[in-house]
């Protein structure tokens, strides 16, 4: 008899392949216009590809354990694909922020703070009425996100996001076998 993968080793492949994915998409963006990375738009796409992706290498892995995936395996699996994807994710921008263009960090900064400043004003606020040392403590938050400490940082708050996003995809891909029901 065969022994199944569990969901732990199972999700390697897959979180390595949407990590790549994911690199790819930021280097191309980069290298066509390092701006998209601080866009609204790119950020929406990429989140689109890794749900799609998820999915994907999910529904194969329930294939592979004979067609039906309980909730909890669902969430390991997709947690876990996650985490890993998050990793080469977040290894890959360390080498573009703090290796490739290192004045790459400031300008996204300075471009996430001025789309700050115009959502703002797009809700009613003008950025003029505001304390210039409120002003100055966003421009320092917004530019500390950038660093490699910010980076690691996010990446933490992220597992939490990944965790609620696992809870989702652990609902789309679970699949119970009806037989088994009284």
């Amino acid at each position: 008899m065969e022994e199944q993968e569990s969901p732990f080793q199972a999700a390697v492949k897959p979180g390595l392949t949407i990590g790549l994915v994911s690199l790819a998409l930021t280097f191309i963006a980069y290298f066509i216009d390092s701006t998209l990375l601080a866009s609204g738009w790119f950020g929406l796409v990429a989140i689109v590809v890794f749900f799609v992706l998820i999915i994907y290498f999910g529904k194969q892995y329930r294939t592979e354990i004979g067609g039906f995936m309980t909730f909890g395996t669902a969430f390991n699996f997709s947690f876990i694909t996650m985490i890993i994807s998050g990793l080469v994710g977040l290894l890959g921008q360390i080498i573009l922020f703090q290796v490739i263009d290192p004045s790459l960090p400031g300008v996204l900064a300075d471009i996430s703070f001025e789309s700050s400043l115009k959502m703002m004003e797009s809700l009613g606020q003008n950025p003029d009425s505001m304390d210039p040392a409120m002003l100055e403590e966003m421009r320092k938050t917004t530019s500390s996100s950038f660093t490699l400490g910010g980076q690691f940082k996010n990446f933490g708050f992220g597992l939490i996001a990944y965790a609620v996003i696992a809870l989702i995809l652990g609902a789309i891909l679970k699949k119970q076998d009806k037989s088994l029901e009284f």
